[in-house]
């Protein structure tokens, strides 16, 4: 059972805080709040988070501040694919749980679907890759440890996440029909801070944008900025193929999308790169 927060939470703990998670975390500072943050290396975090140098594939030695609210954005590689230890390791690190934890998987959980599109909470994952089984046994393990919302992102792009845009560059082919679907860190961020405080919180919600499309179409968008020749395709004449995700839950939840489609947000980005190359 979820516990409504009364107001913004005090203590946040953010494990595995990488870019989402400090976007998040100075949203939090900002707001009054006071923000533990746990990773490997927080040489690189900002001053204003009381940052923790923890491996969480090892059991924590020294117990963790109680805390009103917990983010969970580990990746994969983080814990060495054993999202069950170190959940376990992190919960007996605490000495309250948490009043609300939100666990950040993605809908990876997804891979390998052959259900209906496009594909909304209700649907319920199955596990038809190796890796989609490992993420949704993670979920679990977050529902199980720490009652966790679950927060599932498609790709995340924004400010210092230029992939597709070195890849617009350099790549000689593109998957050109394979459906992409994304959300920006910023209204990812944004999503992550509405679920520590809204007295209701939906159990499970996808984190995309409001406009799935395919590769090519967002590849030659980006080209078209650059003012360079997009990659060609990869040779399957491209045939769409793919999830598409639909994301009316998330938009309804925060009423506006700051980013609401790919035109949006590379537009930014691209010029953000050109200045800094």
């Amino acid at each position: 059972m979820i516990t409504p927060p009364a107001d913004a939470p005090g203590t946040t703990i953010i494990a595995g805080c990488g870019k989402l998670g400090t976007a998040l975390g100075e949203r939090l500072v900002a707001a009054g709040g006071r923000v533990v943050a746990l990773r490997r290396d927080v040489s690189s975090l900002p001053n204003a988070f009381t940052s923790i140098s923890v491996d969480l594939t090892a059991p924590i030695d020294e117990p963790l501040t109680a805390a009103d609210a917990l983010v969970i954005t580990l990746t994969p590689s983080a814990v060495d694919g054993d999202y069950s230890s170190a959940l376990a390791g992190l919960a007996a690190a605490l000495p309250t749980p948490p009043g609300r934890t939100v666990f950040v998987s993605t809908t990876g959980v997804f891979d390998g679907w052959s259900g209906r599109q496009p594909i909304t909470e209700d649907d319920i994952p199955t596990g038809e890759t190796e890796r989609s089984q490992m993420l949704l046994d993670a979920e679990t393990a977050a529902v199980e440890q720490f009652d966790a919302i679950i927060l599932r992102p498609v790709g995340i792009y924004g400010p210092g996440r230029d992939f597709l845009i070195r890849q617009t560059l350099s790549a000689p082919t593109i998957d050109a029909g394979r459906i992409t679907n994304r959300i920006h860190e910023s209204d990812l961020a944004r999503a992550l801070e509405t679920l520590l405080t809204m007295a209701e919180p939906p159990r499970v919600l996808h984190a995309v944008d409001e406009e799935p499309v395919a590769l090519r179409e967002v590849v030659d968008h980006i080209a078209s900025l650059l003012g360079v020749t997009a990659p060609s395709g990869d040779g399957d004449g491209g045939r769409l193929h793919g999830n598409v995700f639909d994301g009316a839950a998330l938009h309804a939840l925060l009423g506006h999308l700051d980013y609401p489609d790919y035109r949006a947000g590379y537009d930014e980005l691209v010029a953000d790169y050109q200045r800094g190359a």
